[in-house]
């Protein structure tokens, strides 16, 4: 790793078989090996809880797609102002949108953008979660049922911003950046 991509110094243990596998796979499916995943490199377990996490919410089965999980990535990171994930996460909206002006508008306000009335319930109660979420209360529930999500997809919408939220701090405390291919993907 020639530049740094934490403020953090933290030690670059030996890592094990399964990790250095997991990166080589990273770096075939994606040409690159994130550096969210090299800042958890320190600690394998920690590397592996994040891993099992990010790979069941944002891989894993459920009534969203992998471009709406994208989105409230993005538009949670957009609240939180996460370099890393914007710049990371508007990449792959860029990708599985096709289009890289929703990747873009996503990033700086997704209201801005030509939304289904699904996306929009859907991300709208992502950043009610993020900045108020004391305040989400049933009417936030009923409003995502009325737009065809099942209990099952609010789980998964409040589970996806939970997540970005801890990870958006996590990348701001330690000032993590993003690879800088991510830049130029899918533009």
């Amino acid at each position: 790793m020639s530049e740094k991509i934490t403020a953090l110094d933290l030690p670059a243990p030996e890592l094990s078989d399964a990790t250095k596998a997991y990166f080589a796979k990273c770096e075939e499916k994606l040409g690159l090996v994130p550096n969210v995943l090299l800042s958890y490199a320190f600690d394998e377990k920690k590397l592996r809880a994040f891993t099992d996490t990010y790979n069941d919410l944002m891989l894993g089965e459920s009534g969203l797609s992998k471009l709406e999980r994208e989105m409230i990535a993005v538009a949670v990171s957009s609240i939180n102002h996460c370099f890393y994930c914007l710049t990371a996460h508007g990449a792959a909206v860029r990708q599985l949108s096709g289009d890289p002006v929703l990747g873009e508008l996503m990033v700086m306000n997704f209201r801005a953008a030509d939304l289904s009335p699904r996306q929009r319930a859907m991300l709208e109660f992502a950043v009610k979660l993020t900045e108020e979420p004391a305040k989400i209360v049933e009417e936030d529930r009923r409003a995502l049922r009325d737009a065809g999500f099942s209990d099952r997809d609010i789980w998964d919408i409040a589970s996806t911003a939970a997540f970005f939220n801890m990870s958006n701090r996590l990348a701001a405390a330690i000032d993590m950046r993003p690879n800088a291919e991510y830049h130029k993907m899918a533009r």
